[in-house]
C-alpha cells in the first residue's frame, strides 16, 4: 500500500501463494523448494514484489512457519531461486564489525568477510545474522549484503571465499557468548561406551552441547567436561548427578557463570603462532582460561564471565582488529 501511494507498481504475496514449499516441522519449517514463476514474470512486467517472509507451505497445503531467523532465510531463498546478484538485509547495524562496538567502541566495521567466517561468528554469539540465513547463502553462493535500515552505507559483504583472501587479516572478528555453563563429571571409568553413557542421556533430555574435553588420568578413570546453554544447566546438572552413581563417578561440578570467547578468520589456515599470541593477551590481563576448542578458522576459550569484556578488549588490540 506504501508503495502504491507513491505511485510505483507493486504486488504482494504470502509464502503460500508464491508457494514456498517446506517440510512439515511446524514453528521451524525448512524450505525445500521455490517456485519463483509469479515473482519472474511480475518483475519483468516492471512490478516491485513484496513477498511475506517467515512463512511457507507443506506438501498437503498447511501454512508452516520457518521459525528463528525465517524471514532473513526467506529473502536469501528467494534470491537463489531468482539467481539474484546479490541479496541485501537491511536491520538496525550498518554491518558486521570486528566484534560488538559496545564493548569495544574501536571496533570496525567489515568491507567482506566469508560465508565461513559469518558462519562461525553467528554460531558463536554474533546477532548480526541468523545462522540459517548464512548457510543457505552459502549452499547456494548468494552474496549477502548487511546494511543499515536507518543510514546510507556500504555495508558488509558476505560472499565466497576468494583466493586473494588468504593473505588478508588473519583475524576477522571476535565473537563472544554470555549464555554458556560448564558442567563435569569426575573420576569416571576410563573404558569403551562411557562419553556416549554421559552425553547419551543429555542428548535425550533435548540438551546442546557445545565445547567437549575428555581428560584421562593415571588411575585408570577419565574426568568429562562439556558446556552447554545457561538455560539448560540446572537440567544438565540434575542428569549428571542422577548418572554420577551409575557410572562410579567421583563427584559432579557445574560452574554456571562462565562465558566463551572466540577467534574467528580463514588467515588461521596460513599463520602460525595465533594461539599463542591469544593466550599471552589473556594472561597479560590475569585472565585464566577454563577450557579451549580449536578449529580450522577458529580459537575458543572459556573464562569466567567477569573477564568477558576485558578478555575481547586485550584480543582485539593484540590482533590490530582497530
Amino acid at each position: 500500500m506504501a508503495l502504491h501511494e507513491l505511485g510505483c507498481a507493486a504486488r504482494s504475496y504470502t509464502g503460500s501463494q508464491v508457494h514456498i514449499r517446506t517440510d512439515s516441522a511446524f514453528n521451524k519449517a525448512r524450505i525445500l523448494a521455490i517456485d519463483e514463476q509469479k515473482v519472474r514474470s511480475d518483475i519483468a512486467r516492471g512490478r516491485i514484489v513484496v513477498v511475506a517472509g517467515f512463512q511457507g507451505v507443506d506438501q498437503d497445503g498447511n501454512i508452516t512457519t520457518l521459525g528463528r531467523g525465517g524471514s532473513d532465510t526467506t529473502a536469501v531463498a528467494l534470491a537463489a531461486a531468482l539467481k539474484a546478484e546479490e541479496c541485501q538485509i537491511y536491520t538496525d547495524v550498518d554491518g558486521v564489525y570486528t566484534t560488538d562496538p559496545r564493548v569495544v567502541p574501536q571496533a570496525r566495521r567489515l568491507e567482506r568477510i566469508t560465508f565461513e567466517e559469518m558462519l562461525e561468528m553467528a554460531s558463536l554469539g554474533s546477532k548480526v545474522l541468523q545462522i540459517r540465513a548464512v548457510e543457505f547463502a552459502g549452499k547456494y553462493n548468494v552474496p549477502l549484503r548487511v546494511l543499515s535500515s536507518f543510514e546510507e552505507g556500504e555495508g558488509t559483504l558476505i560472499s565466497k571465499e576468494e583466493r586473494q583472501d588468504m593473505e588478508r587479516a588473519v583475524i576477522s572478528g571476535i565473537a563472544f557468548n554470555r549464555d554458556e555453563a560448564k558442567l563435569t563429571i569426575l573420576g569416571v571409568p576410563d573404558q569403551p561406551g562411557v562419553a556416549y553413557r554421559i552425553v547419551g542421556p543429555i542428548g535425550e533430555a533435548n540438551i546442546e552441547l557445545d565445547m567437549i574435553i575428555q581428560n584421562v588420568g593415571a588411575d585408570g578413570t577419565t574426568d568429562f567436561t562439556f558446556t552447554v546453554h545457561r538455560v539448560d544447566y540446572q537440567k544438565a546438572l540434575d542428569i549428571l548427578r542422577k548418572l554420577a552413581d551409575d557410572l562410579g563417578a567421583r563427584e559432579v561440578e557445574g560452574d554456571d557463570k562462565i562465558a566463551k570467547i572466540s577467534l574467528v578468520g580463514v588467515g588461521m589456515r596460513s599463520h602460525a603462532g595465533i594461539a599463542s599470541t591469544m593466550f599471552r593477551a589473556l594472561a597479560e590481563e590475569g585472565i585464566n582460561i577454563r577450557m579451549i576448542s580449536t578449529s580450522e578458522i577458529k580459537i575458543s576459550v572459556v573464562v569466567d564471565d567477569k573477564y568477558l569484556e576485558l578478555g575481547v578488549r586485550a584480543l582485539h588490540s593484540a590482533f590490530q582488529l582497530e
